[in-house]
C-alpha cells in the first residue's frame, strides 16, 4: 500500500498549482512541492496522515488551503468495511439481477441460456426439481384422502392437498418436459421424469379430484342438513302434546330421511347415511307406530265421552281409530296389540251403529207416518200438498243417512223405495192442482168478460162458451177446482142450448 494515493496526490497538485505563481521562483517552488508528493506517492507504507501533508507543504505554501488538507486526508484514507460491503452487495445485486433474467419462464430466454450457460439456470432447476417432487407427493396423497376417504376430515385435507399438487403443477414449465439438464442432473440427481403426456395425465387427475371434492363437500352439506331436520323432528315428537303434533313430527322426520336417500350414490356422504339410515327407519318405524296407537287410543277417549249426546260424531272417531290401526303391518312387533284395539273399536262402533240406524228408522217413520195422516181426504190445496211433499223428503233424508254396514240398511232400502214412490205422488198430485187452479181462473175470467161485454152474434157467442167449457173439461178429479169446474161447466151447457 503507497502512502500517498492517486486521488489525494491530484487533490494537493491542484492545490499548489492555485497557490504558485508564475514567475521563475514560484515554478521552482512548485516543482518542489511537487517531489515530495510524488515521492510519497512511490513510497510504500501506512497512509500519510493530515500532518504529515501538512509539513510537506507548508513551509513552502504557508498559504496552501486548510479544506484541500483534509480533503486530501480523507482521501487518502484506505477503504473501511462498509465500503467493501457496498461493492459486495451492488456486485450481488447485480449478479442476482442477471440470473433473474436468465431464469425468467419464457423459452426464448431459456432454451439459449440451456444450451450455452446451463449453470446459470441453476435456481430454474432446483425449483423444477422442488416443484415436481411437491406435484408427485400431493397429487399420490390427494388421491389416498379424496378416492379412497373415510370422513369429511378426509375430504378437507384431501381439497388441501389437491390445491397444494395444482400450485405445483402451474410451477413447472411446460418447455422443461423432456429435457434433462446433464450437468445439473449428475451433481443433484433429477427426478423429474414427465413427458407431456403424463404432465397431462397429472393435470386431469388434480381436476377430476377437485371436481370430487366439490361434489363430496355439497354431499356433506345436504348430510348435514338431513340429520339436523331429523334430528329436529325427533325433538318436536318427543314435545308433542296430542295425536296432531306427533304426526307433524313424523312427516318431517320421513321428510329428512328421503333428503338423506336422495344423496348421490358415488359420494362418501351416500355411504355414510347408509349405514345411519337403518338406525334411523328403525326408529322412525318404531315411532310411527306409537303414533298410530296413541292416536287411536286419544280417538276412543274422545268417542266415549261424545257417544252419548253425539253417537255419529263417535262412530267418526272410532273409524278413524280403526283406519289408524289399519296401517300398522303384520311383522311388526305391535302387530297383535293393534290387532286387539281394533277388534275392541269395532265392537263399540257397532253398537253406537246399531242403535243409530233404529233411531233414524224410527224418526223416518214418524215424518211417514205424518205424511200420510196429512194426505188423507182429498183434495187438498197447492200448499198443503207441498207441506205433505216435505214430510216425505224428510223421511228420506233419515234413511238415506243409514250407511251400508249398519245393521238397518235393509230395511231403510225397502222403506225408501216405497217413500219415494209416495213422494212423487204427491208431487203429481202437486202438479195438477197447481194447473186446475190456473185453469179455473182462467174460465172465471172469460166468463167475466163475456157476461160484461157480451157479443151481438150469437154463433160468436156459442163459440166463446165452447172455449170456455173446453178448459173447464180439462180439470182433473181431485182437485180443489174441480167441483167448482163442474158447476161452471152445467151453467155453460145451459147457455148454449
Amino acid at each position: 500500500m503507497y502512502r500517498l494515493n492517486n486521488r489525494a496526490f491530484e487533490i494537493l497538485r491542484a492545490e499548489v498549482q492555485n497557490c504558485s505563481g508564475v514567475d521563475q521562483v514560484s515554478k521552482i517552488e512548485q516543482q518542489l512541492v511537487i517531489k515530495r508528493l510524488e515521492k510519497m506517492r512511490s513510497c510504500k507504507g501506512d497512509a500519510a496522515t493530515l500532518d504529515e501533508l501538512r509539513d510537506t507543504v507548508v513551509d513552502v505554501y504557508p498559504q496552501f488551503s486548510e479544506k484541500a488538507l483534509k480533503l486530501a486526508a480523507r482521501a487518502n484514507q484506505p477503504p473501511g468495511i462498509f465500503s467493501k460491503l457496498k461493492w459486495t452487495v451492488m456486485f450481488l445485486t447485480s449478479s442476482a439481477g442477471v440470473i433473474w433474467l436468465v431464469n425468467l419462464p419464457f423459452p426464448m430466454i431459456r432454451r439459449p441460456v440451456a444450451e450455452k450457460a446451463p449453470i446459470l439456470l441453476l435456481p430454474s432447476f432446483i425449483s423444477m426439481d422442488y416443484h415436481y417432487r411437491g406435484a408427485i407427493n400431493a397429487v399420490e396423497q390427494a388421491d389416498q384422502l379424496v378416492n379412497k376417504a373415510t370422513s369429511s376430515a378426509d375430504i378437507d385435507r384431501g381439497a388441501g392437498k389437491v390445491k397444494e399438487a395444482q400450485k405445483h403443477l402451474d410451477n413447472l414449465p411446460v418447455w422443461f418436459l423432456g429435457y434433462y439438464p446433464q450437468t445439473y442432473c449428475g451433481l443433484f440427481a433429477c427426478t423429474w421424469k414427465f413427458t407431456l403426456d403424463e404432465f397431462e395425465q397429472a393435470r386431469q387427475q388434480v381436476a377430476r379430484m377437485d371436481a370430487k371434492v366439490f361434489q363430496e363437500k355439497n354431499a356433506f352439506g345436504s348430510l348435514n342438513k338431513g340429520e339436523q331436520t331429523l334430528e329436529g323432528a325427533k325433538q318436536q315428537y318427543q314435545q308433542a302434546k296430542n295425536a296432531s303434533e306427533r304426526e307433524k313430527a313424523i312427516a318431517s322426520w320421513q321428510a329428512a330421511i328421503d333428503s338423506l336417500e336422495q344423496l348421490p350414490n358415488v359420494t362418501l356422504s351416500a355411504e355414510t347415511a347408509e349405514i345411519k339410515l337403518k338406525a334411523y327407519k328403525r326408529d322412525f318405524e318404531n315411532a310411527r307406530i306409537g303414533t298410530f296407537i296413541a292416536a287411536a287410543q286419544e280417538f276412543d277417549i274422545e268417542a266415549e265421552q261424545t257417544k252419548q249426546k253425539q253417537p255419529q260424531a263417535a262412530s267418526q272417531l272410532w273409524q278413524q281409530a280403526i283406519t289408524r290401526l289399519g296401517e300398522i303391518p303384520q311383522e311388526n312387533p305391535r302387530y297383535l296389540e293393534a290387532q286387539k284395539l281394533l277388534t275392541s273399536y269395532q265392537i263399540k262402533i257397532s253398537s253406537v251403529v246399531d242403535q243409530r240406524s233404529g233411531t233414524l228408522i224410527e224418526s223416518a217413520k214418524q215424518f211417514a207416518f205424518a205424511a200420510a195422516k196429512a194426505s188423507q181426504n182429498p183434495p187438498h190445496s197447492a200448499i198443503e200438498w207441498e207441506k205433505i211433499e216435505q214430510l216425505w223428503k224428510k223421511a228420506i233424508a233419515q234413511l238415506e243417512s243409514i250407511r251400508v254396514e249398519e245393521p238397518g240398511y235393509l230395511e231403510a232400502q225397502k222403506l225408501l223405495a216405497t217413500y219415494q214412490t209416495n213422494v212423487g205422488i204427491v208431487q203429481t198430485r202437486f202438479s195438477a192442482e197447481q194447473e186446475s187452479q190456473e185453469i179455473l181462473k182462467a174460465a172465471n175470467r172469460q166468463i167475466q168478460n163475456l157476461i160484461a161485454s157480451p157479443p151481438s152474434d150469437r154463433n160468436q157467442f156459442k163459440g166463446e162458451m165452447q172455449g170456455i167449457i173446453n178448459q173447464l173439461r180439462t180439470i182433473k178429479p181431485g182437485t180443489t177446482a174441480y167441483a167448482e169446474a163442474q158447476q161452471l161447466l152445467t151453467a155453460a151447457y145451459k147457455k148454449l142450448k
